[in-house]
């Protein structure tokens, strides 16, 4: 399985909702095993730089994934968020890889 971990920030705290009603679109793509936005809750006590959103999505394989970005809402998801959003920081990794 393929852990896909992406956060957002954004680029005026003023667009947060629209940032976050485009993330939501990818909800509706049906290639994929698990989905979920959420918003950050910012508790870490570290100072720095904290992302706005975190997108965390479960597939079964690339294809699955590939499938995925390739949907028509995942390019509408983009053109709504692109604009608006400041960092964007993407990370897949295979679950049950260890150390």
């Amino acid at each position: 399985m393929i852990r896909h971990v992406v956060f957002f920030t954004a680029r005026n705290p003023n667009d947060r909702d629209m940032i976050f009603d485009g993330l939501n679109l990818l909800q509706g793509i049906p290639h994929k095993r698990f989905l979920e936005v959420g918003c950050n809750l910012a508790t870490d006590p570290i100072p720095g730089t904290h992302p706005d959103f975190v997108v965390y999505g479960e597939f079964d394989d690339e294809a699955q994934l590939i499938a995925f970005k390739d949907h028509p809402l995942y390019q509408e998801s983009i053109k709504k968020v692109r604009p608006l959003r400041d960092l964007r920081m993407s990370a897949d990794f295979l679950s049950g890889q260890g150390n």
